[in-house]
């Protein structure tokens, strides 16, 4: 259910539908149901610097389209929210949750929490004076939306490959555990630059590949500003140029592991994550490329930040898997 909240998430930025809602009250309300409910919600979307800016000859069949997404991004939050309350009230009452998952399940509690906070604190920066998010709240969504991910699978992973505390055992190959993080922590940083790219619509510029137009390193890329860390955090080109070239750093670093692990007498389940981190960042880079070369399309933009969390999820597999030896099938 994260999973697809985060590619809901990425078609609701795409469609450009994240300022439709212009309140927070709708996160528990039902849609609008009749011709009157639905001119309340587009009278107070045309009350938005968006609307007054960008939008403002659109009709209201138009504002229809770009509503849905962002009311069934919301509604898909709290139908997890749902989900997991249920779920945590039912276990504690039939005193199924050790210690250890009761403290994680309260985590993930916060983590979620945190996230719907920090969504509408995004909304929020693109509904005072610029019709746009904040790139560095987009951002931080993005990376919210990454832990509560990324905790609820590892913690899934423990259950599912339960270790008994005695019989735990940590691999001997310590390099290859070490080099798989640094890989991991620099796919974090990427998907980061990722977020910077959408925000800042940085993906419509530059059209080409392998150079930034005729050149390798436009003149763009550094401006004439007080601070030299703008052009590369904030400056569009200087942005784009920052996530094509770590795309590269990522692959050699992912090389590096597939020639490591060659060395290894790996398992066969560690295998399968070695392969599918090769087949992953393959696909990963195609489409980021053809993302780019067709000023980011709809599907391609959703299948390249789908493909980035694959990519994230098999990076955590392969760290559960190497930090933990002997495991035992929990079924």
């Amino acid at each position: 259910m994260v999973y697809v909240m985060l590619v809901i998430g990425c078609i609701t930025r795409l469609t450009h539908s994240g300022l439709s809602i212009t309140d927070w009250s709708v996160m528990g309300t039902m849609p609008p149901l009749n011709e009157q409910s639905w001119m309340e919600h587009f009278t107070k979307y045309q009350q938005s610097p968006e609307f007054k800016i960008i939008n403002n000859s659109m009709q209201l069949s138009e504002f229809k389209n770009i509503f849905w997404w962002e009311w069934s991004h919301r509604m898909i939050g709290r139908l997890i929210g749902f989900v997991f309350f249920g779920g945590f009230v039912y276990f504690i009452a039939t005193k199924k949750f050790t210690k250890k998952l009761l403290i994680r399940s309260i985590i993930l509690l916060c983590v979620g929490a945190l996230q719907g906070l920090v969504g509408w604190w995004m909304v929020k920066s693109g509904l005072v004076k610029n019709p746009n998010v904040s790139h560095y709240r987009l951002a931080t969504h993005l990376i919210t939306a990454l832990t509560a991910f990324a905790f609820t699978f590892w913690f899934a992973l423990e259950i599912i490959y339960e270790t008994p505390e005695e019989k735990q055992e940590t691999n001997t190959n310590k390099k290859l555990f070490t080099l798989t993080l640094i890989t991991f922590v620099t796919l974090i940083f990427q998907i980061i630059y990722g977020a910077f790219v959408a925000g800042l619509k940085a993906g419509l510029i530059y059209s080409t590949w392998p150079k930034m137009g005729a050149d390798w390193f436009p003149n763009d890329t550094i401006l004439m500003t007080d601070s030299f860390i703008y052009n590369f955090t904030a400056n569009p080109a200087g942005v784009q140029f920052v996530h094509r070239t770590f795309a590269w750093v990522v692959v050699v670093l992912i090389a590096a592991i597939w020639m490591r692990s060659n060395k290894l007498q790996l398992s066969k389940v560690q295998f399968k994550g070695i392969s599918w981190l090769i087949y992953l960042t393959t696909l990963q880079i195609i489409l980021g490329i053809f993302t780019l070369l067709y000023n980011v399309p709809v599907l391609l933009g959703v299948l390249h930040q789908t493909v980035a969390f694959a990519l994230v999820a098999t990076f955590l597999f392969l760290l559960f898997q190497f930090s933990r030896k002997n495991y035992s099938l929990n079924k």
